[in-house]
């Protein structure tokens, strides 16, 4: 389609995925903020694809992400449900009516002192209750976060975060959020606990129109639209809403990409039994149901097992973080005085990045095929930066293109995997609480420093991701159906009661052994 937008469409579900989306919202919209002198070349990356224009009751401009999701009661905290770039039409038909008026002010969450700066940062809140947005660069997106003269920002700490709304920094279209009010996310009773439950609540009337209303209004106003991203916690009952979406998304709009984030904290403890047979449970329901109705399927953790057994958590040299098959490198280990060609031979054989899915160990397992993106490194440290008629260390050395060196890479490493990379010159910014995370050791552009630490902090990173579809699934899914194999649902029959049946367990131990099967070394994988 010349000239149009390939728009994708996210749904948000659950609290974990909520943290996961903030995060992610947040990256998104601090790549808005390129400088004028930028030097990667316009279009490389195009927000319209996840972001809707708009226009507030006053004429201004908004640029708020194309996104639907759903939450309990009481996971929003200072966030209004409708969002703060419009005022609520209830409200204008309250101020409207001539007769006499009864107000009751309901307690507001105070903002955490992290959002507070945020906030102070981007725009004012004015005593009328209109939000004033500072003037946007480029016409898109709120203004760079910090400058050289504002003040170090406050860095959250772990009591000052009690929802994901206490990290989010963009604002939210009035039809984003959707509450499910049967459900607490506080408090030991009314929790959304098991998969059966998550799948009835989008069999209720309410819940179901109320989802297909916002997917229509947001569907009306594409050109041309390509498909789902799906954001899904799998360790609750939000693997079943997660599940009843997809199935609803495939059905309704047959013939478009739905491509699922399968998502769970990192490592738990073994002193909670129930909730970890709950999470096992939800786990396997979850990605057996939305690998039937999705393109493809993808569980995420920071966690190394997907199984009752607990394993150490991934780590990354440069990175310190508190844990709260996809792959990276955070950030891409580059030396300032190094070229492209010799980093990636400085890896060896190994595996250049860490594994993200919860599949444990990528050692002796077998690659089928892969897509691999690097971004950030500057177009002069693409190829070599040997003097002319220097010995060559390597055939990379040899490559005109940074393009080449990374499919040459790829093809040396796997040179029987079906390999598709990208290269792009666009760093990964870091806005905060990131940028105090990473090590001393790198600059602020993200580089490993040869020499002494600058104390500046972490600005922009360069990453390496990939997508894998590999034979580590097969161990990974295979293990998955053991554990549950291994349950006696006697000792679980609350699980049951919340809609699951004997013969649905019995039904989904099959599906999760045929997934393992497909992803069996030497056997071609099944569509």
């Amino acid at each position: 389609m010349a000239g149009g937008v390939r728009e994708v469409l996210t749904l948000q579900l659950g609290h974990f995925a909520g943290f996961v989306g903030a995060h992610w919202w947040n990256q998104q919209d601090a790549a808005l903020c390129r400088p004028t002198d930028a030097k990667e070349p316009p279009g490389e990356l195009c927000p319209d694809v996840l972001y809707r224009t708009g226009r507030t009751l006053h004429g201004q401009e908004t640029y708020t992400p194309r996104l639907i999701l759903m939450d309990l009661k009481g996971s929003l905290s200072s966030l209004k449900q409708e969002g703060g770039l419009y005022r609520d039409k209830q409200l204008d038909a309250a101020i409207a009516w001539q007769g006499k008026l009864t107000t009751h002010k309901e307690e507001i969450y105070p903002k955490n002192p992290y959002l507070q700066d945020l906030l102070t940062a981007e725009g004012v809140l004015n005593s009328d209750g209109i939000w004033r947005v500072k003037s946007i660069p480029n016409g898109k997106g709120p203004p760079p976060f910090t400058t050289a003269t504002t003040p170090k920002p406050v860095i959250p700490t772990e009591g000052s975060i009690r929802v994901w709304s206490d990290f989010l920094r963009v604002h939210l279209h009035p039809r984003s959020i959707c509450m499910i009010q049967k459900y607490n996310h506080d408090g030991e009773v009314g929790r959304l606990e098991a998969f059966g439950q998550g799948e009835s609540v989008l069999k209720e009337p309410k819940y179901l129109e109320e989802l297909e209303d916002r997917l229509h209004f947001y569907m009306e106003e594409c050109d041309y639209l390509q498909g789902f991203q799906i954001l899904c916690d799998l360790h609750n009952g939000f693997s079943g809403v997660g599940a009843k979406a997809a199935e609803l998304l495939q059905d309704e709009y047959s013939g478009r990409g739905i491509i699922t984030w399968g998502l769970l904290p990192g490592p738990y403890h073994l002193g909670e039994p129930q909730k970890n047979i709950y999470r096992l449970l939800n786990t396997a329901f979850g990605l057996v149901h939305l690998s039937a109705h999705s393109s493809l399927v993808c569980p995420l953790s920071l966690g190394g097992s997907l199984g009752l057994q607990p394993e150490p958590p991934v780590n990354f040299p440069h990175l310190q973080y508190d844990v709260v098959t996809a792959g990276a490198t955070i950030p891409f280990p580059l030396v300032p005085s190094q070229s492209l060609p010799d980093t990636l031979m400085q890896l060896g054989e190994a595996t250049p990045w860490t594994p993200l899915s919860a599949c444990g160990d990528p050692s002796g397992t077998c690659c089928f095929a892969q897509s691999v993106v690097l971004r950030g490194l500057d177009r002069a440290c693409h190829t070599s930066q040997l003097t002319p008629g220097t010995p060559l260390p390597s055939p990379l050395h040899a490559c005109t293109t940074g393009e080449e060196v990374l499919a040459q890479y790829l093809q040396r490493q796997q040179p029987r995997v079906r390999s598709s990379s990208h290269l792009l010159l666009t760093p990964c910014k870091v806005v905060p609480p990131y940028p105090y995370l990473f090590s001393s050791s790198l600059s602020q552009q993200g580089l490993v420093l040869d020499g002494p630490p600058t104390g500046a902090a972490v600005e922009s990173i360069p990453v390496l991701g990939a997508l894998c579809s590999s034979s580590s699934l097969n161990r990974t899914l295979g293990d998955l159906a053991k554990d549950l194999a291994r349950l006696d649902l006697r000792r679980w029959a609350s699980f049951m009661d919340a809609g699951v049946e004997q013969d649905d367990l019995e039904e989904t131990l099959q599906e999760l052994r045929s997934l393992a099967q497909c992803y069996q070394s030497g056997d071609s994988l099944m569509d």
